[in-house]
């Protein structure tokens, strides 16, 4: 039998290559819709589509995960040291003859592939931004025409992207190993948060609207409630990728009981292989339900603290539409975390719970990035008019 190598980059020219192909739709839309506009103007629309994509690629990647196909080719960065399954039909087949209902499948394979093909689009479409962001600059620096964002925002973006690009191979090489597979997931919500902070900045400039003046004390329990978030998603990554989901198939109780029992040390050993402990060990069921059940400890508290965000957002004129979202989003995390329980981890309800998490980071970046204190706000308006004038 032949042992297929981890890594072979053979195909990688024709992976970017594809890649490129790929970014070229977006590209040629926004050119194409956006021809009369300035190039301010096609750049703020082509780092909104950036994002959007983004946020499709992180739901695509939630559904390879959860059908199974991270390793539908067992190596990286193609397939079989193909850039498509095609050139690896006999590979593919042998394997799945081998174990029809193994890792690697025809079907599975094309998921994962598809999966590779998005997300290099996605670092194509950045990698433009970037570029455009320091031709904008060039000129000596007085040519803002063009990009008058600070062009350090999509340089350290495009950073990010290269760290993803390796945790996505370090989730196939490393065989699903669950904490790089929890990192690359809340990789992804970075990426997302990043871009939208850019949005909002292209939207504070064309004069949308100004920064909103937020109490101190409401401005903590937005920190707060952003913090907690991100570590819930986190958690709920955690009992993903060790496919925990199912260690409580009721509620509100666990088994039957209030306290079930759990082993809070094995469940939480950060640094170890797929349903095996660091001594090797097979994971106790115990250390599976110390997982599920934490994450659903800190959904109780994190729902309410969204919840008291959300009617305390709404007392304020300005953020009622941000603080509609993150009450209608947090009744959607609510119901397909249930789903997943008590209806067997349906698929499209795993999927959309991670795509409510995705969307409430996003609505809750904006709403960070949308806010300040009321000095920071008095220091703020003087510098937009400024990069408005100068744009």
């Amino acid at each position: 039998m032949t042992v297929q190598a981890l890594y072979d980059l053979s195909p990688l020219m024709r992976m970017m290559f594809f890649g490129a192909i790929l970014a070229l739709a977006p590209l040629t839309w926004v050119w194409f819709r956006h021809r009369r506009a300035s190039p301010l103007g096609r750049v703020q629309a082509l780092t909104i589509l950036t994002l959007f994509l983004t946020f499709d690629l992180v739901l695509f990647g939630a559904f390879t995960r959860l059908t199974d196909s991270g390793l539908g080719c067992p190596d990286w960065p193609g397939c079989y040291g193909n850039a498509s399954p095609l050139g690896a039909h006999a590979e593919i087949a042998a394997a799945q003859s081998a174990m029809p209902t193994g890792p690697v499948t025809a079907g599975k394979a094309w998921v994962e592939m598809i999966h590779r093909y998005l997300a290099t689009s996605v670092g194509v479409l950045i990698l433009v931004l970037t570029a455009v962001a320091w031709l904008g600059r060039s000129s000596g620096g007085r040519n803002m025409q063009v990009h008058p964002i600070s062009p350090w925002w999509p340089t350290l973006t495009l950073l990010w992207v290269c760290i993803q690009g390796a945790f996505g191979a370090l989730t196939v090489t490393m065989k699903l190993f669950p904490a790089i597979v929890t990192l690359h997931l809340l990789g992804g919500l970075v990426l997302l948060a990043m871009l939208c902070v850019q949005v909002v900045q292209f939207a504070q400039l064309e004069g949308r609207f100004v920064p909103v003046t937020l109490s101190p004390g409401l401005r903590w329990l937005l920190a707060l409630s952003f913090v907690l978030l991100v570590l819930q998603s986190a958690l709920g990554g955690w009992v993903s990728t060790n496919y925990a989901v199912l260690a409580c198939t009721d509620f509100p109780k666990c088994q039957g009981r209030w306290w079930p029992l759990m082993d809070f040390r094995e469940g939480f050993e950060f640094w170890r292989h797929l349903g095996v402990t660091g001594s090797g060990e097979y994971i106790s069921f115990a250390a599976l339900t110390a997982i599920h059940y934490v994450h659903r400890l800190m959904a109780f508290l994190v729902l309410a603290l969204l919840g008291l965000l959300a009617w305390r957002l709404n007392r304020v004129a300005a953020l009622r539409k941000p603080a509609g979202w993150i009450a209608a989003l947090s009744a959607l995390q609510l119901a397909t975390g249930l789903s997943n329980v008590v209806l067997d981890w349906p698929l499209l309800a795993a999927v959309l719970h991670t795509g409510g998490a995705a969307a409430l980071v996003l609505v809750l970046t904006w709403t960070v990035a949308t806010t300040r204190t009321g000095d920071s706000v008095k220091a703020a308006v003087p510098k937009i008019r400024t990069l408005r004038q100068t744009a």
